[in-house]
């Protein structure tokens, strides 16, 4: 009897310490799914109902292995709604087999390597006197500024992408969702 008291005492206890785990992870809320730190960026994006386009895109692409790798990386990550905001056709004409190497090549325009939060790209736009240059995973630039307490960041052709909910930390990186699809120079 002592013995199964001792055991259950211990699953109650590893029951406890579990439940409180969970509890001190904090997390941030992205298209109605908490995202955990204690995931990656994969295991987060594929909850977020803000994100569908994206994941499918990534799917497409073949980059799921290299989200899920250690990183550490920092994805720009467009809406839903940024991707509709393409012209029409663009994202079913990308997510083809015979289209793989280009959406690949907008996918990563949108990841940089190493963990970067709001406060270190901020730090960066300060020094840099106003704006911060970023090297993207396909080779590409990206340039950060300021606009008011908001980041906005902008691609080799112009178009601008506001940071709308920042911060969201994962076990390899860092996620900021952004307004806009940013896209590399033809």
């Amino acid at each position: 009897m002592k013995s199964f008291k001792s055991i259950a005492t211990t699953v109650a206890l590893l029951c406890g310490l579990n439940f409180a785990f969970g509890q001190m992870e904090k997390t941030v809320e992205v298209g109605g799914a908490a995202m955990y730190p204690s995931k990656n960026i994969v295991e987060n994006a594929v909850n977020s109902k803000d994100h569908t386009t994206l994941v499918a895109a990534v799917k497409a692409a073949g980059l799921v292995e290299t989200l899920e790798t250690p990183g550490p990386y920092t994805v720009f990550a467009p809406t839903n709604e940024a991707f509709d905001m393409l012209p029409k056709g663009t994202v079913e004409t990308l997510l083809k087999p015979e289209n793989k190497a280009k959406l690949s090549g907008i996918l990563t325009y949108h990841v940089v390597a190493g963990s970067l939060g709001s406060k270190e790209i901020a730090d960066m736009i300060k020094s840099g006197n106003g704006t911060a240059e970023l090297n993207t995973v396909s080779g590409g630039k990206l340039w950060a500024m300021m606009k008011g307490n908001k980041i906005v960041l902008k691609d080799e052709n112009g178009t601008t992408a506001m940071i709308t909910i920042k911060n969201v930390y994962q076990s390899n990186g860092v996620i900021h969702v952004i307004d806009h699809v940013l896209l590399p120079k033809n």
